[in-house]
């Protein structure tokens, strides 16, 4: 699917169906490529991902009929199976047996790069589990296209994907991320994201923004502004549709007496790397991230971190 568009449909025309391990013996094994496939324009795709697609013995997609028109856009001839968000268990077994038989298998999404909110996670573990070789191909990608072209820092980012549904819990999974200074890349369903945008104004400021709408198409749309102007330009229209993707900036360090980062005391050292450490960060980025919002010294950082991190 496209990795802004949310939900899974699949398709079910070989619902069932038991993948043939066959096609090129046993002499060796099979590679898992990951193939990323047009967000919108279908002309981004790259000459190795066609290249793939031709020579693998089996594709492996979240939607076969769209499988289909891509593949046969490009005179590909090639056996496509599903594989969606409620099939992947049972398939994973199946493609893992198909490529320990020798039989190149070519994993794509609806659109973008797989596993970027998109079906996948589970092939691949299981492949790389296996011992099996995985070849992810560059591509199609509407986080990075978004993050390029919104005018915010790319030095360092945090893809989130879609927020919770419901705002409280949207609310607070936004609390965990307001002291991070990287800029947030989020994906949002069109129905919801005067909703959504209206939380992340209120949890995190009116910080700037960048929406872009049908990424790659000929209606391609961007809204750059502080968040409370892209929040009212949507809220006047009638109707909200299209793929979505919305960028905000980190939050901004404050210059402290020392020149570095923000002043000590400034805020709860405990209380940031509490939300940092809530966020899933590792270690060793909360460590860094925390360092520079409280301006505390390297080693009590590392201290407080060691005394806070889940046992």
């Amino acid at each position: 699917m496209n990795e802004a568009a949310g939900g899974s449909r699949g398709d079910q025309d070989d619902a069932g169906e038991q993948v043939d391990p066959s096609g090129r013996g046993d002499e060796r094994r099979g590679t898992l490529s990951v193939v990323p496939t047009p967000i919108g324009n279908p002309r981004d795709i790259t000459l190795r991902a066609l290249d793939v697609l031709r020579t693998a013995g089996l594709v492996a997609a979240e939607d076969t009929r769209r499988a289909r028109r891509l593949l046969d856009a490009h005179d590909i001839d090639v056996r496509v199976v599903s594989c969606y968000d409620h099939n992947e268990q049972a398939r994973t077994a199946e493609l893992i047996s198909v490529l320990n038989a020798g039989t190149d298998v070519a994993l794509i999404s609806d659109a973008g790069t797989p596993l970027v909110n998109d079906p996948g996670y589970l092939v691949v573990g299981a492949a790389l589990a296996d011992g099996l070789r995985v070849d992810p191909l560059p591509g199609a990608s509407a986080a990075l296209s978004a993050l390029v072209g919104s005018g915010l820092p790319a030095n360092r980012f945090l893809y989130v994907g879609f927020l919770p549904r419901k705002s409280a819990a949207r609310r607070t999974a936004l609390t965990e991320l307001a002291p991070l200074s990287a800029t947030l890349i989020f994906f949002e369903a069109p129905h919801r994201v005067v909703e959504m945008l209206a939380d992340v104004r209120e949890v995190l400021g009116d910080r700037a923004a960048a929406l872009v709408r049908n990424l790659t198409k000929s209606h391609e749309e961007w809204l750059r502004g502080p968040l409370s102007q892209v929040h009212a330009d949507l809220a006047a229209r009638d109707e909200v549709r299209g793929e979505i993707t919305v960028v905000v900036e980190g939050i901004r360090r404050r210059e402290s007496t020392n020149g570095g980062g923000v002043g000590a005391g400034s805020l709860d050292p405990d209380r940031v790397i509490e939300l940092l450490l809530g966020a899933g960060l590792d270690t060793r980025t909360v460590r860094s991230l925390a360092g520079q919002l409280t301006g505390l010294a390297r080693n009590e950082v590392y201290d407080r971190v060691s005394a806070l991190r889940p046992r």
